[in-house]
């Protein structure tokens, strides 16, 4: 068997439905699915017996324990030649495991991700979050875009690593947030070879409303100091803008109080990102909603780095996530 795909899941069995139906649609069919419950309090596993007798599919239920030990716990039941790890908010094409069958006989590799994008149906919030995730303006486009300002780091949403590196490495640490990028930190330290495959896409779901949206960049921001402090090196440029827009936003906000004009960076900066967001989505309310989420990501992530790096790097704190009771919500 070349492919198992492993899927961690807590109280989304709607989700589940919507991947493994998408699953179904695949046009290459040598994969297994694994699908592993975190402790949820509303189980998929109604949702997966209907796929039984459509998909080579797998499920087990478990004591939560976060995304990167489920992940684990699928990978030690799986039986594939690759590992193919998705979050349960994502929806494939129907060539996406031909994409990376593909990619893999024109240059082999032994850790790979690929880019996101937005689904049609995903409501307007939805597809504003992904502009936010997704966009150069707001994330440099280091989460799969061919425009980036530092190497391609596979993430857990869509990440495919060869079964044996996998094993070899450890599989995913016990971080409850930024382990994805730990574990492909480990992978390039290792000496394995990891590439971005622009054409195994997913459609990514993301988190619903901007609340959850801010909570998810926040943890983000204080993951990347905890990485920091495992791995100096990891620490670029690009990982630091977020921090600066957030204090530049707040001078630019008091210096408005003497000056009215010090808002001409932010206003350019939300032209950018309501034309560049209203063209993509062809949608002017999507653009608006864009430059809020942008914002969200950005101060969001600001905010998250800067408090860890004072509890951290200046305090001498221990690692710490700030919505660990809420991963999941």
């Amino acid at each position: 068997m070349q492919y198992s795909v492993i899927i961690p899941v807590y109280n989304r069995p709607d989700e589940v439905d919507e991947l493994l139906q998408s699953l179904v649609s695949q046009s290459l069919k040598d994969f297994e699915v694994i699908v592993v419950e975190d402790g949820s309090s509303v189980p998929c596993e109604d949702v997966v017996n209907k796929y039984r007798d459509k998909l080579d599919v797998h499920y087990y239920s478990k004591p939560n324990s976060g995304p990167g030990q489920t992940r684990n716990y699928g990978a030690e039941r799986s039986k594939g030649e690759f590992l193919l790890i998705l979050d349960s908010d994502c929806i494939l094409p129907e060539g996406y495991l031909q994409a990376i069958e593909d990619e893999l006989h024109r240059e082999e590799a032994d850790a790979f991700g690929g880019p996101d994008r937005a689904h049609d149906s995903f409501t307007r919030v939805q597809k504003a979050i992904n502009y936010a995730m997704t966009s150069f303006f707001t994330t440099g486009g280091i989460r799969g875009g061919k425009k980036k300002m530092d190497k391609f780091y596979p993430r857990s949403f869509n990440m495919g690593v060869r079964a044996e590196a996998y094993r070899a490495l450890g599989g995913f640490s016990n971080m409850r947030f930024g382990e994805d990028i730990d574990f492909s930190i480990r992978i390039f330290k290792a000496g394995y070879r990891c590439r971005l495959f622009p054409e195994a896409w997913v459609w990514h779901k993301r988190r619903t409303d901007l609340k959850k949206f801010f909570k998810q960049v926040h943890n983000s921001g204080i993951a990347r100091i905890n990485l920091y402090k495992k791995y100096p090196e990891s620490l670029k440029l690009v990982h630091l803008l977020p921090a600066v827009f957030t204090v530049g936003v707040v001078f630019l906000l008091l210096c408005s109080l003497l000056c009215v004009w010090s808002l001409l960076p932010l206003a350019l900066f939300v032209l950018i990102v309501f034309i560049d967001a209203s063209l993509s989505n062809k949608s002017v309310v999507i653009g608006i909603l864009s430059v809020v989420a942008s914002f969200i990501q950005l101060t969001g992530y600001g905010t998250g780095f800067l408090r860890a790096w004072w509890k951290r790097c200046v305090l001498g704190k221990d690692a710490f996530s700030a919505f660990e009771k809420n991963f999941y919500k």
